[in-house]
């Protein structure tokens, strides 16, 4: 019966290998494809010769791309969104986390209720832009750092661990004469690094990956980040026309350089970063999901 059980068990295993191994293969083999696109001759990619291995490899292709002043400059304008969006969204969810962590707070749970009632409902995009406008903050940063500020689910997080920190260190804290502020910012905060840190990450990972907040308040393409650039690129063919007159002037060096591959190497020029620090941070992405998830 135990020998049953555990060839059991060792099946089961190996069907979960062979599974995770195909959805593994499934979401890898596109980026794999894009890569070999991106390097390989325009030639052999026109002819649809490429399917496994790349074909007259080079650099044309991210020669040009990187030549190409607008995209510098989205990558620019995306780490100056990512790296001060970033520091807007931690601040403004741990000013508003604290706040209602304590009980003492006079009508916290309507409060509460006030700010989790906007996780499930909300006003639309044709007045959330309304609102924008009026406030003067079309086609300026502002726009994309101001109105993602919180985000109610990782404000409950935040929330749920500062409740976890023990009241008599506020109580000794208060006892000795420091303000709220004074605790929340010398004691709460040095003790809540953890679930900074976990804010950190997914709010940087949110502001790296984001399009849609920039494709609609920015009007200027100097102000665009590298996303949206992207998008333009692959859904509109907006650099089509270009890359192909861009790409005859590498044949002289006997390479080819076409639209597609433009384009695919705009696509890995963009997600590369974040998929070679992704591996990295994971694992502060799955315990960020359990920050705080023991008290409430």
């Amino acid at each position: 019966m135990e020998q049953n059980r555990g060839w059991g068990a060792r099946l089961f295993d190996a069907g979960n290998v062979l599974v995770m191994c195909g959805l593994m293969l499934v979401v890898i083999y596109p980026l794999y494809y894009m890569a070999i696109i991106s390097l390989s001759d325009g030639l052999y990619v026109a002819r649809g010769d490429v399917r496994w291995l790349p074909i007259g490899i080079n650099f044309e292709t991210y020669k040009i791309i990187f030549a190409d002043p607008s995209l510098m400059r989205a990558y620019g304008n995306t780490l100056f969104y990512t790296a001060f969006g970033t520091l807007v969204n931690v601040a403004m969810t741990a000013l508003c986390a604290y706040p209602l962590s304590r009980r003492r707070l006079y009508g916290r749970s309507t409060l509460s209720f006030i700010i989790l009632f906007t996780m499930f409902f909300g006003g639309g995009m044709i007045p959330s832009y309304l609102v924008v406008h009026s406030l003067g903050m079309v086609d300026t940063f502002w726009a994309i750092l101001i109105p993602p500020a919180i985000n109610v689910w990782y404000m409950i997080i935040m929330r749920t661990f500062f409740q976890g920190i023990p009241e008599e260190i506020h109580e000794s804290a208060m006892m000795d004469g420091a303000n709220d502020m004074t605790v929340f910012v010398r004691l709460v905060l040095p003790l809540s690094l953890p679930v900074l840190a976990t804010m950190t990450m997914f709010y940087a990972v949110w502001h790296w990956n984001s399009f849609f907040p920039s494709l609609i308040y920015l009007n200027e393409k100097s102000k665009y980040p590298v996303q949206l650039l992207m998008r333009n690129i692959v859904i509109s063919g907006e650099m089509a026309t270009q890359a192909e007159a861009m790409g005859g002037t590498s044949s002289s060096k006997s390479f080819l350089v076409t639209a597609s591959n433009v384009k695919f190497g705009v696509i890995i020029a963009t997600i590369l970063p974040i998929v070679t620090v992704y591996p990295f941070i994971q694992k502060y992405f799955i315990k960020g999901s359990l920050v705080g998830s023991l008290k409430g």
